[in-house]
């Protein structure tokens, strides 16, 4: 029998995996420099990154919902790998456009992915949001934001009317219907975020129909050279607006709330819960319009789900499939209700699992199961094309998941907000800054709904995981406040045991 040496990476890992309650499959310790690499590399040429806004996973087809219409991203996943444990490391949109960039949990670094593609020859282009931008006050003016103009040969933005689109416009939290243009919530204004615009058109005035287009136009003239073309398409971010056709099979009446459970935030500390809360704002006073902000998330997903599919069928026209990776993702979740939070920016599942298709040539098709995060991304197409992974990078390949040779490649996936989150393939533990926690179950309680902190037999699987939190943030670079504030305790107590010399 050939003995086999296993790294210590690799045997750092099991152990870690070990900490998670994961298992891990012999196939881990595969080289993933296999001839399905090799030929990857020798074919792909280009990358079509399409990334979208404040988009959930579980209201995709693809990731199990039964109602929304998504059949193009829905093709996108059956003609690729589609991941079920993806979770962004940022709960809102600038934190998590820049890790995803840069492949930093934290901060930023030398060189991102569209730089490290300029930097090797080839062409580079932004069309629409990929480093953050004000939704919707950069969209209505047409401006940058926050954009890294190093990055891209060339960049364009898409510029739309947003909440002002003439149209039957609702405020659903204030209950307010109207069709006149006066007094509309818009940038910076307070209840922006309970907009809907449903109007008679063809979506051709609206943002995400003007970066398709463009993209169509940017393939048709990139298409004899490398290129990366990163497209960000701004819906389900609210203002929620779409043409009439897109609400139209998603009557309101018809709307599924989330399942609430009595008492269900006497368990969820202070810092664990959203700004937003039913209880605390408005629209927990009208139940109706809070389906009618599920039709808008759908109708918005919808569209959005359009414009992908114009852009890959163009891909497919032009005969460019066959050298292209492409890469789908959203930069974070979203709350519609659930736990009556509302928006993102907190540690729960619904904020930070993401849906992740990776669609490549020579690659495999299906599903995995493995966790696996944003910033992996980075590091992915650099190894499906050829390129040299940047040192900066932190994140990790996810070609030994694409081609199989591994079930695995991280313990779990951190996320930062208030503190900390570390998911594993079994359970879901964040601890906040203030020192208060939560641990849930996430093969028998998916929603989340059963804080285990206080539970006296999970008190070993909580050590093992903060162990596995403080190695995951030591091995990032990041300072833990847990750290700091012992620290911060030990010296006070010592400054208090100090005799008074004055």
């Amino acid at each position: 029998m050939r003995s086999v040496l296993v790294s210590p990476t690799i045997a750092c890992f099991t152990f870690l995996l070990a900490l998670a309650g994961g298992s891990l499959s012999p196939a881990v310790a595969s080289s993933p420099d296999t001839d399905q690499n090799s030929e990857a590399d020798s074919r792909i040429k280009n990358v079509l990154f399409i990334i979208s806004d404040d988009l959930r996973a579980n209201v995709l087809g693809c990731y199990g919902d039964r109602f929304c219409k998504t059949p193009n991203i829905d093709e996108l996943a059956r003609n690729g790998m589609l991941f079920n444990r993806a979770y962004c490391q940022g709960t809102s949109c600038g934190p998590s456009r820049r890790s995803l960039m840069y492949s930093r949990y934290q901060g930023t670094s030398n060189v991102n992915m569209g730089e490290h593609f300029r930097d090797n020859g080839w062409y580079t282009a932004r069309v629409g949001k990929i480093f953050h931008m004000r939704v919707p006050g950069d969209i209505i003016a047409g401006t940058n934001g926050e954009d890294v103009a190093s990055t891209w040969t060339e960049r364009f933005n898409s510029p739309g009317l947003e909440a002002h689109t003439p149209g039957d416009y609702a405020c659903l939290n204030l209950n307010i219907f109207t069709d006149s243009l006066e007094s509309r919530e818009s940038t910076k204004m307070a209840n922006r975020m309970f907009v809907t615009v449903q109007y008679d058109g063809d979506g051709s005035d609206q943002p995400d129909y003007k970066s398709a287009e463009k993209a169509i136009d940017l393939l048709r003239k990139h298409r004899d050279s490398p290129f990366l073309l990163a497209v960000g398409l701004v819906r389900p971010h609210y203002p929620m607006v779409a043409p009439r056709e897109y609400f139209a099979p998603y009557p309101w009446q018809s709307m599924q709330l989330p399942p609430q459970q009595t008492n269900d935030l006497s368990d969820i500390p202070k810092a664990g819960q959203a700004k937003t809360v039913s209880s605390r704002n408005p629209i927990g006073q009208y139940p109706d319009n809070q389906r009618r902000m599920w039709s808008g998330y759908y109708a918005s997903v919808s569209f959005m789900d359009e414009q992908v599919g114009k852009i890959i069928r163009e891909l497919d026209d032009l005969g460019l499939r066959d050298s292209t990776a492409i890469v789908f993702t959203s930069d974070h979740g979203y709350h519609l209700g659930d736990h009556q939070f509302w928006q993102k920016s907190n540690l729960h599942e619904q904020v930070l699992r993401v849906p992740l298709i990776v669609s490549a040539p020579g690659m495999s098709r299906g599903q995995s199961d493995a966790v696996v995060e944003l910033v992996d991304i980075f590091p992915t197409v650099c190894d499906l094309t050829g390129q040299s992974i940047p040192t900066e990078v932190q994140g990790t390949s996810l070609l030994p998941l694409l081609n199989k040779t591994r079930q695995q490649v991280k313990p779990g996936a951190l996320s930062f907000h208030n503190g900390y989150s570390l998911r594993t393939p079994m359970w879901h533990y964040m601890r906040y800054n203030d020192g208060t926690r939560e641990l849930y179950d996430m093969k028998n309680d998916p929603g989340e709904f059963t804080n285990l902190v206080q539970t006296p037999e999970h008190a070993e699987r909580l050590k093992n995981l903060d162990a596995l939190l403080q190695t995951r943030l030591a091995k990032a670079g990041i300072r833990d406040s847990k750290k700091d504030t012992a620290k911060g305790k030990t010296k006070k107590q010592t400054q208090k045991s100090k005799p008074n010399s004055n």
